[in-house]
């Protein structure tokens, strides 16, 4: 199960507001975790402005 830290350190260092393929791209360069990686290709197809935002997608 992933955690909010889990993505927010897989998207540490990404600049906002960032795509959908950008926060994917991102954390799998970043070493994001298989689990890590599976949430985050779950979230809406949008342009998201903060790490709250992709969590609140991720976890709502």
């Amino acid at each position: 199960m992933v955690s909010p830290i889990d993505i927010q350190k897989a998207l540490s260092g990404i600049d906002y507001p960032a795509k959908k393929d950008d926060v994917v791209k991102h954390a799998e360069s970043n070493g994001g975790s298989d689990d890590v990686l599976e949430a985050l290709k779950g979230i809406d197809d949008q342009e998201y402005d903060t790490p709250a935002a992709v969590s609140k997608a991720v976890f709502d």
